[in-house]
């Protein structure tokens, strides 16, 4: 029987991991992607891992967090990645940041990071409520977890799809295929334990809530935020 050959598809090019740690993991976002037959490529700038000069080898990026700032230009590799998102931007391919990435992404446009203007923080379990075009889109979680002293405004041209108590704007779109998100799905509990050993001495902040909390409320809200997630990403990473 004659067989046809079969056209190559996104799936069949990794998608770049870009991470900010020596031990740092893509965990439950790098786990979906590949269940859903995604390689990954990981890269780590801060190691000095290069980032490619073009995406056409890639099915999209997720850019994710770390303890660093978006403002760190003192960091060649923070200059380096958010110069670098030209690439994903110019070429149309799917994006997503999370957390620092997101806002990487917000500087490269031209908004602002910073801290909040009462030094509140976000770090443990906060709501989560979809503004009329989020809710458009898909069905959101109402509780989120968090880990961050520092927020984002919405660069011109971006739409706001989902808000939060402390810091007003939690996740948006920039054209079909560019995504932010400032809260975190991506937490397996293996790395929700380290992160709440690692991060004990933040539980002190305003607003932050204490490291039992963090594990409590993953018991209660963490099923409808892995399911999110898995959708989510389906959408962001959508067969062209």
């Amino acid at each position: 029987m004659l067989q046809i050959p079969r056209k190559p598809g996104p799936r069949d090019r990794p998608i770049l991991i870009v991470l900010h740690q020596e031990t740092s993991s893509p965990g439950r976002v790098g786990q979906i992607l590949q269940q859903a037959g995604y390689g990954l490529d990981i890269r780590r700038p801060v190691l000095d891992d290069p980032l490619p000069e073009t995406l056409d080898g890639h099915a999209g990026a997720v850019v994710f967090g770390g303890p660093m700032s978006a403002n760190d230009d003192h960091l060649d590799y923070i200059r380096r990645e958010i110069d670098w998102l030209q690439v994903p931007l110019s070429e149309d391919r799917p994006f997503l940041g999370i957390c620092l990435g997101a806002q990487m992404l917000v500087r490269h446009l031209g908004g602002e990071v910073g801290p909040h203007v009462d030094g509140m923080t976000e770090i443990g379990w906060y709501p989560l409520q979809p503004t009329d075009e989020g809710r458009d889109l898909m069905t959101w979680p109402s509780m989120v977890y968090q880990f961050h002293r520092e927020g984002f405004t919405i660069p011109d041209g971006a739409t706001l799809l989902a808000t939060g108590e402390h810091y007003e704007n939690q996740a948006y779109r920039y054209g079909d295929n560019a995504w932010g998100m400032q809260f975190h799905g991506e937490l397996t509990l293996a790395m929700m334990h380290r992160w709440v050993v690692h991060g004990a001495q933040r539980f002190e902040l305003p607003g932050a809530q204490v490291g039992s909390a963090h594990l409590d409320g993953r018991l209660v809200h963490d099923a409808a935020l892995r399911q999110w997630m898995m959708g989510f990403l389906d959408r962001v990473f959508h067969e062209n």
